[in-house]
């Protein structure tokens, strides 16, 4: 035992020492994956054939408009910032402008939103329902969403016609082309709505009744 003591401190005895205190520091059986450099290079490929194959027929008419009223936006709020903190001389058109760009992107995007069923709704009663029931519940609420869908429609004709002639603040505009938007995300929505209520009856249910079939859908 003590020639033992004395042969572990010596210069030859190390390596059995590290290797002892490898095992013990890492778990039995346990091994390190690594990555190798084919690996590496085989997952960019495979990210750019999937950027490549960039599916955008999802998208409808409504989408891009939206898409162009956010960036102009942006764009305003952006020229705001630069003209009254670098320039020291604030475009006060800018922030009216951006604003109503504001509320084209909000009816527009709520058209986005009937197309893909994504309005904010309750369907807890739905999963105690029986079945037959949720369907006539479900096909009305459709019918009373594409009502209240035209009716809006007709009272924001009138409003325009009562107000359209009024102008903007800090541009001699006229505030009916921010209306107009107003009307176009209204009638966008009833048309919409049409469309979902339709296939909701060929279908057989409604994102009510079956939620879950609606997770995929973007």
């Amino acid at each position: 035992m003590y020639s033992n003591a004395k042969t572990a401190g010596l210069p030859g005895h190390e390596p059995a020492r590290l290797a002892a205190a490898d095992t013990t520091a890492t778990p039995q059986g346990a091994a390190h994956p690594t990555a190798s450099v084919q690996d590496i290079v085989q997952s960019f490929e495979e990210a750019d054939e999937v950027v490549q194959h960039v599916d955008l027929s999802g998208y409808r008419f409504e989408d891009w408009v939206c898409l162009a009223l956010f960036w102009s936006m942006a764009g305003l709020v952006f020229l705001q910032f630069f003209s009254r903190y670098v320039m020291n001389d604030s475009y006060a058109w800018t922030e009216e402008l951006a604003v109503y760009c504001l509320i084209g992107v909000v009816f527009l995007g709520a058209s986005m939103c009937v197309r893909a069923c994504r309005h904010i709704q309750v369907d807890f009663l739905y999963r105690y329902l029986p079945k037959p029931v949720g369907r006539v519940l479900s096909t009305l609420i459709d019918v009373i969403r594409t009502a209240f869908f035209a009716y809006a429609i007709w009272l924001v004709y009138r409003y325009i016609s009562l107000v359209g002639d009024e102008p903007m603040t800090t541009l001699f505009w006229n505030k009916a082309y921010v209306y107009w938007l107003a009307f176009a995300g209204f009638v966008m929505m009833f048309v919409r709505s049409v469309q979902v209520s339709v296939q909701n009856w060929r279908q057989g249910y409604s994102i009510l009744e079956n939620p879950s079939a609606y997770d995929a859908v973007d």
